[in-house]
């Protein structure tokens, strides 16, 4: 999104902010109702499964980031009173962790709050039909078809769900680390490098297991990509992933007519490995999850959508 007409908001906001939350991190994106672009920043997760207490610390600091020493002289102070805030943040198509969320809301002037699925999906095709595969740190995919309809995919959350995401890799990773250091199961150089990660011996592989979550496993699945070249441990994950990958493909544009867009840094590993039927489906996202956030600054709903 490269302008934005801020001419009809009311008086008392002067900041337009769009929030894409997540597992892993929170980014954030700041605009002056001048049509100025603020800046961005970046910091911890603020999915909402992880607490509604965290989202709203790293939500201010990303954009406590995103605006400091950018602010031009006769502009108002960045306080929620005078902001805006769309918002796409992972875990919002849970009902009770939104009203936690939203019942903690530190006084923004507008908050509404979507899916990160949903977020990106706008911005991903411009508010136009298409579908949105995510493979990141959880797994989830989302299509809106020509008549309006949307249809979800995954997005079951960790453990149970999230399958070929970054904590899925990470947790089948450790467990097999765990199977190793039992004799339940070979030993591999990706079995050793999780070993080290999570402190190298079995009493700290024991204390990290009871103490990760969902971000913790997804740190270890760089490791799995590490050792594909010489570690079949490695590949066989690898491939798992690549199987969710097409699964969710199919299941979200069961016919191949809409536009897809994936992004999600598992799914960006695994792309050069799509077969050719479900790559000629991929496009370029026309935009980002936060510009998907940024619409939802003119709108005066708060209830988010549910799968």
């Amino acid at each position: 999104m490269n302008k934005i007409d801020c001419a009809h908001l009311p008086p008392e906001v002067d900041y337009l902010v769009g929030i894409d939350g997540g597992g892993t991190t929170t980014r954030a994106r700041v605009w002056h109702r001048s049509g100025v672009r603020v800046g961005e920043g970046r910091t911890g997760p603020s999915g909402l499964m992880q607490g509604h207490a965290q989202a709203w610390r790293h939500i201010t600091q990303a954009i406590a980031q995103a605006c400091d020493g950018r602010l031009q002289p006769d502009w108002r102070p960045v306080t929620p009173a005078h902001c805006a805030l769309g918002l796409g943040l992972a875990g919002a198509n849970h009902a009770p962790w939104v009203s936690h969320f939203l019942a903690a809301d530190p006084g923004f002037a507008r908050c509404v709050l979507r899916s990160d699925a949903q977020t990106a999906l706008i911005g991903a095709h411009g508010g136009r039909p298409g579908a949105l595969v995510i493979l990141g740190t959880g797994a989830i995919a989302l299509a809106r078809d020509h008549d309006g309809r949307e249809r979800w995919v995954s997005g079951w959350g960790f453990p149970s769900g999230d399958e070929g995401a970054g904590s899925d890799l990470g947790l089948r990773a450790l467990r097999a680390t765990q199977h190793a250091l039992d004799g339940r199961g070979p030993s591999s150089a990706l079995t050793d490098a999780v070993y080290r990660h999570c402190g190298g011996t079995a009493e700290a592989l024991l204390a990290w297991g009871c103490r990760a979550d969902q971000h913790a496993y997804a740190s270890l699945a760089p490791l799995v990509f590490e050792h594909v070249a010489d570690d079949p441990l490695a590949q066989a994950l690898q491939a798992h992933a690549l199987i969710q990958l097409e699964h969710l493909l199919v299941a979200t544009n069961p016919d191949g007519r809409l536009p897809v867009v994936v992004v999600g840094g598992i799914a960006q590993r695994l792309l050069p490995l799509l077969p050719q039927e479900l790559a000629r489906q991929l496009v370029q996202p026309q935009g980002d999850a936060l510009d998907g956030a940024l619409t939802l600054c003119f709108s005066t709903e708060t209830e988010p959508s549910h799968a």
